[in-house]
């Protein structure tokens, strides 16, 4: 009688522990189902304009390249993988490079050019050998043939260092109007190691400039660019077309005047979008944000004779924008096209960490600068609401690329949310 007793009361308890798990997991999968309808909803300040979900379930994705109406390549961060995506389906695995992942480092930068004689892929990897997260090789440039949806024939371009690291990577690839490759990469010494310092840090009698801290320039063989702009020969000074960079998740060209632009990350305070100039200084590590906004948090002076110039080569020139609190900026593009609306055409886009934010900007009469009006007049967002008019969309998670279908001029836009990364396609309703 005792034993049968106990026997139901065990039958009890598990048929309650049963039922407290089911209603556990029915809680959390609601909880899941209401994260994931937030995630994929993003808000869009234009009531002409919608967001449409193009694809999901990818993870990380940091970058993305047409080749196509509806048909892009797409990279992974952590994975190393290389995706085809068209009509809103992965339709192959182009490539899994082995990486590593920790931090700022992975699979970084990607872009497509297309010629009447060949089809390039460039892409910027933390390269591994033999896994994933295995030994590392160096932060690597490789070019790729794209020939019959395959990508073949890979040539190492630039072999560029990784350390002290694992942050201020950079790795962002742009085609210019030139038809030349720029790259764009952090200090990679978020923590002032010494043995991360050289002189394209604005830090004198340091070591020679070897790729980091700047924004590198090179023809899609990897040669140096033959056109009279050089900060010298020492090191890879023939290769930087601006430096004094501490850490960049975004370069994009002007469509109408063909000039380079990035955001920059400070630290708590700091971050930037500038215009990048041949020989183009942005002054770390003497200085962040706007010389008063320097002063402003540091309670110290910036002194321009510490900059290096690269014997008149460098020059510094101030932030168009710079924020007191940092948003952490990523992708920058222009919209080339009417599509949207005229009232965005030409227009400048920028993504960033911070409530998924998509920015918008008009640009001065010269296009060598921000349109700012009011309290931006100094240049320092001081308070979030100083910006509100410029929000042009939010809840978009981590914005990593934005870009414009060459075909149709539709807005595309990266969402990485925790490992399901998204894609976003902005038209008109």
């Amino acid at each position: 009688m005792q034993q049968t007793k106990i026997y139901i009361l065990n039958i009890s308890i598990t048929f309650l522990i049963f039922t407290g798990i089911l209603f556990l997991l029915t809680y959390i999968d609601e909880i899941n189902a209401q994260s994931n309808k937030k995630d994929i909803d993003p808000v869009l300040t234009d009531p002409n304009l919608k967001a449409e979900l193009v694809i999901d379930k990818l993870k990380f994705p940091i970058g993305m390249e047409f080749i196509g109406n509806d048909d892009f390549l797409v990279i992974e961060k952590n994975t190393g993988k290389v995706k085809r995506v068209t009509n809103g389906q992965v339709v192959k695995e182009l490539l899994d490079l082995n990486v590593a992942s920790k931090s700022e480092r992975g699979l970084l930068g990607i872009a497509f050019l297309n010629t009447s004689k060949f089809n390039y892929v460039f892409l910027f990897v933390t390269e591994t050998e033999g896994q994933d997260d295995g030994k590392i090789l160096g932060n690597k440039l490789y070019r790729y043939e794209l020939i019959d949806g395959n990508l073949v024939n890979p040539v190492l371009l630039l072999d560029l260092p990784y350390l002290p690291g694992p942050s201020h990577n950079g790795g962002v690839l742009r085609i210019g109007p030139d038809g030349n490759l720029y790259i764009v990469m952090g200090d990679l010494n978020r923590n002032k190691d010494p043995e991360g310092d050289n002189i394209a840090q604005n830090l004198e009698g340091t070591a020679l400039p070897d790729g980091r801290g700047g924004v590198l320039r090179i023809t899609p063989n990897g040669d140096t660019v033959m056109d009279g702009f050089t900060l010298g020969d020492s090191g890879l000074l023939d290769k930087y077309y601006g430096y004094g960079i501490r850490n960049s998740f975004g370069i994009g060209f002007d469509n109408v005047t063909g000039y380079l632009w990035d955001t920059e990350n400070g630290s708590h305070y700091g971050d930037e979008i500038n215009i990048i100039k041949p020989g183009f200084n942005s002054g770390w590590r003497q200085v962040l944000g706007t010389p008063s906004l320097y002063q402003n948090m540091t309670g110290e002076e910036f002194n321009r004779s510490n900059l290096i110039n690269f014997n008149g080569n460098g020059k510094y020139y101030d932030p168009a924008l710079t924020w007191n609190q940092t948003i952490a900026p990523t992708t920058i593009g222009f919209i080339h096209s009417d599509t949207l609306g005229k009232e965005y055409k030409d227009d400048m886009l920028v993504g960033g960490v911070k409530n998924g934010t998509i920015l918008h900007f008009d640009l001065n009469s010269t296009r060598t600068g921000l349109s700012l009006n009011g309290s931006l007049n100094d240049k320092v967002v001081n308070n979030p609401e100083e910006i509100n008019d410029s929000i042009f969309g939010t809840g978009f998670g981590i914005i990593t690329d934005i870009k414009i279908d060459p075909t149709d001029g539709d807005l595309f836009v990266i969402a990485s949310h925790s490992k399901n990364g998204k894609i976003f396609k902005i038209s008109l309703k």
